[in-house]
């Protein structure tokens, strides 16, 4: 991949054999934001697992305290918390009718709503539109919080991108978003202790030895640096 002339400039300054502390990294990467956008800085951590093994497979989430910088559409499936759910801030709050736009197509997941949250009792109900929402990763599910009765909770969490959910891909990394470069030191580090901390507890009991192999930070158009995890 031919990269551009400011990233050839930023990449000159970056040891590729040094692992950098996290504050000379974002440093870093704060100094040397030079897209014309606000660029999210990302994590990227190499696990020590068999991503083909499912009781190896990391899935969790983490409770950013300074958020994303990403605003998400959230919708709110419910028979019992649909004011609690339009209070919060939810952009789509309904019970069946929702279920049966979504499978005629009058709603469409990924465009209208980012998230999809689902009180209990409407999880049968969702069950005709799985194979909907499964493959674009909006299923409502216990294991990512998606499921639950705190509806107004995690809308403000999910909507202000404080909530996030990760998992690991099919080479056994994960890769997530953790701020912006407009991000303060104090709010980027934040962050980062709170995705560590979930990735450490995601560990597995099979998974023998270290757990993370490696892992960088940088930002969405700069070069990675590695760091300790």
């Amino acid at each position: 991949m031919k990269h551009g002339k400011k990233y050839r400039t930023i990449a000159e300054k970056v040891d590729d054999n040094k692992e950098y502390s996290l504050e000379e990294a974002f440093t870093i990467i704060k100094a040397n934001a030079a897209a014309k956008f606000n660029e999210s800085v990302e994590v990227h951590v190499k696990l020590n697992i068999n991503p083909k093994k499912s009781d190896e497979a990391v899935r969790a989430t983490a409770e950013l305290p300074y958020g994303t910088g990403r605003t998400k559409k959230v919708a709110v499936v419910t028979s019992t918390k649909a004011k609690e759910a339009e209070t919060a801030g939810a952009v789509l709050v309904g019970g069946e009718e929702i279920v049966e736009q979504i499978k005629d197509g009058k709603i469409m997941p990924g465009s209208d709503f980012d998230v999809l949250l689902a009180t209990p009792e409407m999880m049968p109900k969702l069950a005709k539109v799985a194979k909907i929402l499964g493959p674009k990763g909006l299923m409502p599910s216990p294991k990512n919080e998606t499921v639950t009765a705190k509806v107004a909770e995690a809308v403000e969490m999910l909507s202000k991108g404080k909530r996030i959910s990760f998992k690991n891909d099919d080479s056994g990394n994960v890769h997530q978003v953790i701020g912006k470069t407009s991000f303060s030191m104090e709010e980027l580090t934040g962050n980062f202790a709170a995705f560590r901390e979930a990735i450490q507890k995601a560990k597995s009991d099979s998974v023998k030895g270290r757990f993370v192999k490696s892992a960088s930070v940088c930002s969405t158009m700069g070069p990675g640096m590695r760091i300790s995890f």
